[in-house]
C-alpha cells in the first residue's frame, strides 16, 4: 500500500517566501525597534522578552545564548510556577494565555525599569495576556516593540476586553509577513503545515540583536554579548557582566 507524500520543496518555498518578506519589508521597523534597544542599553536599561505558546521561541532566542545581548530577560507565564509558588496545574490549560489578568501576576515578579523596552512576541496578537502586558508596560512609560503577524491579526477579533490587538499598542511593529493561522503550505483535504512564525522571529531576533550592537559600537559603547559557555573563559566572562544585572535578569532552566 501506497502513501500519499508530501515534497519538501514546497515547504521550503514557504519558509523562503516569508523569510524574503521579512527582509524586503521589515527594515524600517528593526532599525527603529534596534534603537530603542540600544538607547535602553546604554542608559543601563534591559530588554525584557515576553511571548506565549509557540512565541516563546522568540523571546527565548534573545535570552541567555551564545551571541546574544546579556542584559536581557525572559518573561513567562510559567514564571508564576517557578517563582511565584502557583500549582503547575494553574497553567498548564493551553488556553491560559487568552487570560489578561495573568500580566500583572507575572510582571510583579519582575523588576522593572524605566529604561527597560519590552520586546513581545504573539503571531496573532490577539490573547489578553501579550496584550495586556504590552499595556501595562507602556503604562508604565516602558517602550514595547511588537513582533507579530499582521495579516492574522487584523483579521481575527482581539480576545483582549479593550478590544485592542497587540499591534494596536506597540511603539514599534515588526511584521513576521505570516500568513493567518501560521501554516503556509496547505494539504489536499483540509488543514495546513509549515509554520513560519518561529523562523521568522528568530531571523527577526538575530537582525535586532546585530543592529543594537552596531548602534552600540557606534555610540562608542562595547555590546555586552555572551560568549558560549561551552569555550574556555566562556563561564568567567558571562558571569562579570552578568554581576552588573543581579537580580534584574532571571536565570531560566538549562
Amino acid at each position: 500500500m501506497t502513501h500519499p507524500t508530501v515534497s519538501p520543496l514546497p515547504a521550503l518555498e514557504v519558509l523562503q517566501g516569508a523569510i524574503d518578506r521579512v527582509v524586503a519589508t521589515q527594515h524600517d521597523a528593526i532599525h527603529a525597534a534596534a534603537t530603542l534597544c540600544a538607547t535602553a542599553l546604554a542608559g543601563d536599561g534591559i530588554l525584557q522578552a515576553f511571548g506565549t505558546g509557540h512565541s516563546k521561541a522568540f523571546a527565548m532566542e534573545l535570552t541567555g545564548r551564545a551571541g546574544g545581548l546579556i542584559p536581557t530577560n525572559q518573561i513567562s507565564l510559567k514564571d508564576l510556577v517557578m517563582f511565584g509558588g502557583v500549582a503547575p496545574g494553574e497553567i498548564l490549560d493551553p488556553t491560559v494565555e487568552r487570560d489578561p489578568t495573568l500580566a500583572a501576576r507575572v510582571l510583579a515578579l519582575h523588576e522593572i525599569h524605566p529604561e527597560d523596552v519590552f520586546l513581545i512576541a504573539s503571531n496573532s496578537g490577539i490573547n489578553g495576556s501579550v496584550v495586556e502586558m504590552a499595556l501595562l508596560a507602556r503604562a508604565r512609560g516602558n517602550p514595547v516593540v511588537a513582533v507579530t503577524s499582521l495579516q492574522h491579526s487584523r483579521s481575527t477579533p482581539s480576545r483582549h476586553p479593550s478590544g485592542q490587538r497587540l499591534c494596536d499598542v506597540a511603539d514599534v511593529v515588526i511584521d513576521n509577513c505570516g500568513v493567518p493561522g501560521d501554516a503556509g503550505l496547505p494539504l489536499a483535504g483540509g488543514g495546513a503545515i509549515v509554520s513560519t512564525s518561529t523562523v521568522t522571529s528568530a531571523l527577526v531576533a538575530q537582525l535586532v540583536t546585530a543592529e543594537v550592537c552596531a548602534q552600540l559600537l557606534a555610540r562608542g559603547v562595547p555590546p555586552p554579548v555572551f560568549r558560549s559557555a561551552n569555550l574556555p573563559g566562556g563561564d568567567e566572562h558571562n558571569a562579570a557582566l552578568l554581576a552588573r544585572y543581579a537580580g534584574r535578569i532571571r536565570v531560566q532552566e538549562p
